[in-house]
């Protein structure tokens, strides 16, 4: 009888790749006494650094306007190394895709409410995410389009 191999997950290593914070309109956009509009951006990316190595990227962006002026742009690229092995090939998108980026969400939101606060303005703290219906629908998008998200 042969045994399989037990599912290894770790967390290698987390890290902040990419952080922006642009207030273009400074200093005057202080003075603005209109609360601003807030659009955010997510996405999320895997790729396989080595074997049974992934790296995992939470993308967030947050904008805040106030009517045509930027009041401003943060943008982080939130990142973890993380060893996966012994899962089924099918298995190892959904890991990276939802549990990776659940592991890495609240770093991605403690970095951007920190950048917002140190430019000067209120920390906007961003809402809980659900990865898996992300994913599901990314994955409902791609078989629509008749082609399949592949981890590189």
């Amino acid at each position: 009888m042969s045994e399989q191999a037990q599912p290894v997950f770790s967390i290698e290593k987390l890290y902040v790749k990419d952080l922006s914070i642009e207030v273009p309109n400074a200093p005057q956009i202080f003075l603005e006494r209109e609360a601003p509009q807030i659009a955010v951006e997510l996405n999320t990316a895997a790729n396989k650094v080595d074997d049974g190595y992934y790296n995992v990227v939470v993308n967030v962006t947050v904008k805040a306007t106030s009517g045509e002026k930027t009041v401003f742009l943060v943008e982080v690229a939130q990142c973890g190394v993380f060893q996966i092995r012994n899962f089924a090939e099918a298995d190892v998108q959904p890991v990276t895709m939802i549990g990776c980026a659940n592991i890495l969400f609240p770093y991605a939101r403690e970095a951007v409410s920190d950048a917002i606060t140190r430019a000067g303005f209120q920390p906007i703290l961003l809402a809980p995410v659900n990865f898996e219906a992300l994913y599901q629908a990314r994955q409902e998008q791609q078989q629509a389009a008749g082609s399949d998200v592949v981890i590189q």
